[in-house]
């Protein structure tokens, strides 16, 4: 079995490639794959996630690993991930994967598939809570489907938000400037929550119309990034039904309170990339697109580096 360290897959790992990837596998595999909700094992000093894969048609099987730390040393530490891609045939491993890496990129990658087809074209400000690692993936990825003029971040502590943004504005050439949330919620055009924060970030009144709101930090039932307001004014998309009602505080807190019902859920992204269901119906919508993370993402992002390995290790041609 060959192996990927973190070092070699953001080498090999193609940000733009993902994306495309990714909006591939929910428009034409979705289908055809087989993926069980995500298990939670609760064990010592954190959770522990397993996230299977199969892809009948194109005969993809793989599988990821999650350790995540109520306590890590540094905040760098409280995700480890492992991918690992299987034979179908006989469940021989073919390629493991250090996949930290992966799951930042792959999980900007889908909310850069959802931006593309839900934010308005005139999208202009690009807006982040958080200053982790998913916020810098998201900076990184969803700036490539809009035109976005600046970038707003607002993160728990202002000095070390005021360095994430330099930080960020010097490593991507673009202007970043840090803000307090209200700001942050009220003055951008598409905005990507990306905490471990389990209340909400923001009043959703002061969300303006035609905004289009990323939600992907929670992925427990009793924690949520977005209130009820916001929840209640928006038109709504899950990556799939089956996680989202079984994990997504950020629905399912509301919807235990009767604000919402099962209904309020436009379309998931199946049906919304195929144009079974049609999301935003003007400027003036505001759509939220909730994501808690699927195994189809890992495998479309996972398979692409088993390309390059093919690739790499071939022959050279004469």
């Amino acid at each position: 079995m060959k192996s990927l360290q973190e070092s070699d897959v953001k080498r090999l790992l193609n940000c733009e490639q993902v994306v495309e990837a990714i909006e591939n596998a929910f428009r034409e595999r979705y289908t055809e794959t087989v993926m069980p909700v995500r298990t939670h094992i609760n064990v010592e000093g954190g959770i522990f996630l397993i996230m299977p894969c199969y892809d009948r048609e194109a005969r993809g099987l793989g599988m990821k690993l999650i350790m995540v730390s109520d306590r890590p040393a540094v905040p760098e530490e409280k995700i480890h991930a492992n991918y690992l891609l299987l034979d179908p045939a006989n469940g021989h491993p073919r390629l493991l994967i250090a996949a930290n890496y992966l799951t930042d990129i792959r999980t900007a990658a889908v909310s850069a598939v959802a931006t593309r087809h839900l934010a308005r074209q005139d999208a202009r400000v690009l807006g982040i809570f958080g200053t982790g690692r998913q916020a810098r993936s998201h900076l990184q990825v969803v700036r490539k489907v809009r035109k976005f003029e600046s970038i707003l971040v607002s993160g728990v502590d202002p000095a070390q938000t005021r360095d994430f943004a330099q930080e960020m504005a010097q490593e991507f050439g673009a202007k970043v400037e840090s803000v307090y949330p209200r700001a942050c919620a009220a003055e951008s055009d598409v905005l990507c929550t990306c905490t471990t924060s389990s209340t909400p970030l923001f009043d959703g009144n002061v969300i303006r119309s035609g905004t289009h709101i990323n939600a992907i930090g929670s992925f427990q039932p009793h924690t949520r990034e977005i209130d009820d307001v916001t929840v209640r004014r928006a038109r709504l998309v899950v990556d799939t039904y089956e996680g989202a009602l079984a994990e997504a505080g950020d629905l399912l807190i509301p919807m235990n309170k009767g604000l919402i019902s099962r209904s309020h859920i436009v379309a998931d992204l199946h049906e919304m990339l195929t144009g079974k269901k049609r999301v935003r119906l003007s400027d003036h919508d505001i759509t939220l697109f909730k994501s808690v993370g699927n195994a189809l993402e890992d495998l479309a992002a996972a398979e692409l580096l088993q390309e390059d390995q093919l690739r790499l290790s071939a022959p050279e041609p004469c």
